[in-house]
């Protein structure tokens, strides 16, 4: 078993220990320790990272697991450790403070929201840039609730209340009831409580700072609903709140700058492009449609006819998702008309819907029995890619086959 120096001191940044056993994947390593200032990944809290080292060896620790027994896993710079070396430990503190102001943020705001909306905590996790909760809430959540929350967590905050945490073989009474989150059936060993004045009490195997003021801030991100009654809350602590508001008003800063009316707020900026682009879809639409009518009577006026149908065939230069549109457009307007047209790499054929005697699928399928390909619709519209002839020479084909058709 592991001695977990953490518990006993989660500010301890160094600390020796002895090699207990290694494991080694290419230049990759695990290493099994008999003691440890490393924090496995657990409760949501990700595991520390940080270097070992030895005699003529270095490994950059990445990923740290394990209950009773904690397994170390990096990179190996150097040669392979032995059983029962003594190493030096180095915690990457930066990381590991954060994620303990982070962790015990997270105690605060999941206290009030329990307090203020009777709102449990059903998942946390952190993140390198921010954390998320998941609470369980009936209503709307709205940045009302929200911003009432964030005052009251932040005012504990402030107040710099201590941090304790305490060990039991098993909860007193009086412990157990005033649990924010009720114990789960299934834990053994010791149990810890992370306890925080008055205003959060509950279960905790994470590292936490020692007074609240440590946290600095707390701030929500971002919050959506994430099923019928659980929201999801993003938020941050400290300096990764500050770093992260900065990105955001960078970002906003920046958006504003883009725009052709500079002044706040960004929100009425955004729905005066969304105006102009309807506007600008709209005259688009419009002109698409005038484009289409010209286009149309240009193609319709070296139509082929042959027994009281139109059969339309060209070389289309647009891409196959506008032809389709064009295509479809014409045949609609225009009883008794059949349209072939090809592309680069793709073929379309289409008649009006009252168009007697052929097929469009049938007429694919012959067709490309001859130039290769693939494809495949209904009576009405198929499309096909893919073949080996030219644009041109796949034309020919089809209108051959069309025109005896029609014939038979």
């Amino acid at each position: 078993m592991t001695f977990k120096l953490f518990y006993i001191d989660p500010y301890l940044r160094e600390a020796s220990a002895k090699v207990e056993d290694v494991e080694v994947r290419g230049n990759r390593i695990r290493v099994l320790l008999d003691k440890t200032i490393f924090y496995p990944e657990g409760g949501g809290q990700p595991s520390d990272r940080g270097v070992i080292k030895g005699d003529s060896f270095r490994i950059e620790v990445e990923k740290v697991e394990g209950k009773d027994e904690i397994w170390h896993e990096g990179k190996l710079k150097g040669r392979i450790p032995k059983e029962g070396e003594e190493v030096e430990l180095e915690l990457d503190w930066e990381w590991r403070y954060e994620n303990m102001r982070q962790h015990t943020g997270q105690h605060i705001l999941s206290a009030i929201l329990k307090r203020m909306y009777n709102s449990d905590t059903t998942g946390f996790q952190i993140f390198p840039e921010y954390n998320k909760i998941e609470i369980n809430f009936d209503e709307e959540l709205t940045w009302e609730h929200i911003l009432a929350a964030e005052l009251e967590a932040n005012e504990v905050v402030w107040t710099n209340i201590p941090v304790e945490v305490e060990e039991y073989e098993e909860l007193p009474e009086e412990v157990s009831s005033a649990l924010r989150k009720s114990l789960p059936k299934d834990i053994s060993g010791k149990i810890r409580v992370v306890k925080i004045g008055d205003v959060d009490l509950i279960p905790c195997g994470g590292t936490h700072v020692k007074n609240t003021g440590e946290v600095g801030f707390i701030k929500v991100l971002n919050f959506y609903r994430k099923t019928k009654n659980i929201w999801r809350i993003e938020f941050a602590c400290g300096y990764r709140a500050l770093i992260y508001l900065n990105k955001l008003l960078e970002d906003y800063w920046e958006s504003l700058d883009k725009m052709p009316n500079k002044n706040r707020p960004l929100i009425e900026r955004v729905e005066e492009l969304k105006q102009e682009l309807k506007n600008i879809e709209k005259e688009k639409v419009e002109l698409r449609r005038e484009l289409w009518e010209w286009k149309g009577k240009a193609l319709l006026s070296n139509a082929d006819e042959s027994d009281g149908i139109k059969v339309v065939s060209y070389i289309e230069s647009m891409d196959m998702k506008d032809a389709q549109a064009f295509i479809v457009y014409l045949v609609d307007k225009n009883p008794n008309t059949v349209v072939l047209a090809v592309g680069k790499n793709y073929v379309i054929f289409a008649k009006n819907k009252n168009t007697k005697g052929i097929r469009m699928n049938e007429l694919l399928r012959e067709v490309l029995k001859e130039v290769g390909g693939g494809g495949g619709g209904s009576e009405i519209l198929a499309k096909g890619g893919g073949f080996k002839k030219t644009p041109e020479e796949v034309l020919e084909v089809a209108r051959r086959i069309l025109k005896e058709k029609l014939k038979s």
